[in-house]
């Protein structure tokens, strides 16, 4: 429909990667808390791919109860991709945020609302204007918990969706595979770059059971 960017790469036809990474940042420019881990004791993370990570990190460094936020990529095959490579549809690797947050403040099925709510999770290969398997809609799962809530949330959301006249989710939802740092000048882009573009790709569609 879009041309070879809007289809998924085969892990043989991917780049190769590299073994070491690429370099980034150490800490978060909004709150300066890290943003690798360990993190503190008791602090968990969610990953969620919805199209533009500039504007999804923001989304998630403004909710009370995140302690911090990475932007990388997921989801793909190559090692250590750049962005360039990444944005070649030649790598898998779909555009994502690493959320860092305190289940004590925030549940994960309060950040699965927000990833519901804020992005359109029917479009497939892009989101809006921005076309291409690096802005596909995804969910990387690190426990058989996240999993269990992710579809759960996915079914709820799917109902809301239909009610509205809205077609099927399209959102990948799988066990992350790794998750790979994106360069310095991506993280917090829209703190650093406060008129940076990042369209509102919000279906307008309220998660159940949300305020």
């Amino acid at each position: 429909m879009f041309g070879s960017k809007s289809q998924m790469i085969s892990a043989s036809d991917a780049l190769d990667g590299r073994p070491e990474a690429i370099p980034t940042t150490d800490t978060h420019f909004i709150n300066g808390n890290p943003i690798h881990p360990p993190f503190p004791e008791g602090i968990e993370t969610a990953i969620f791919g919805m199209g533009c990570f500039w504007g999804a990190e923001k989304l998630f460094w403004e909710t009370p109860g995140v302690y911090s936020t990475a932007v990388g990529y997921a989801g793909g095959f190559t090692p250590n991709p750049t962005y360039e490579e990444v944005c070649s549809s030649l790598t898998g690797h779909t555009e994502a945020v690493l959320v860092a947050f305190d289940p004590g403040k925030i549940s994960y099925e309060q950040l699965l609302g927000l990833f519901w709510e804020n992005h359109d999770p029917t479009q497939g290969m892009r989101q809006g204007a921005d076309r291409g398997t690096q802005y596909r809609s995804a969910i990387y799962t690190q426990s058989d918990a996240q999993v269990d809530a992710a579809k759960r949330s996915r079914d709820m959301f799917q109902g809301a969706l239909s009610k509205s006249g809205m077609g099927e989710i399209t959102t990948e939802i799988k066990q992350l595979g790794g998750f790979y740092y994106a360069e310095g000048y991506h993280q917090q882009y829209l703190a650093k770059n406060p008129n940076g573009y990042c369209p509102d790709h919000s279906c307008g569609v309220r998660f159940p059971g949300s305020p």
